[in-house]
């Protein structure tokens, strides 16, 4: 998976559509090979992001859970910490 997706349910505040959208973003870059799409593929590659954001949008209000919601500064500090551990 495309490194730069990240988990978006579950977490205090929860989501923005900035958020969801640039997850659809990197998700249609990854399934297409393509970081900007040739303007014959513009209107395909937009169309794309705004159906898998739509999905998100979807899924995201679906989902149920026991647990309880995640910190952002709390998991972005430990995402920073593997990172120090992993690149020195």
């Amino acid at each position: 998976m495309c490194r730069n997706i990240k988990t978006l349910f579950n977490f205090e505040p929860p989501a923005t559509d900035e958020e969801i959208h640039a997850s659809a973003l990197q998700f249609v870059r990854k399934l297409s090979g393509f970081n900007k799409p040739s303007a014959a593929n513009k209107a395909a590659f937009d169309r794309a992001v705004h159906d898998v954001a739509h999905a998100a949008h979807h899924l995201l209000a679906s989902l149920h859970t026991q647990a309880p919601a995640r910190d952002r500064a709390v998991e972005t500090e430990k995402a920073r910490e593997r990172s120090r551990a992993r690149f020195g």
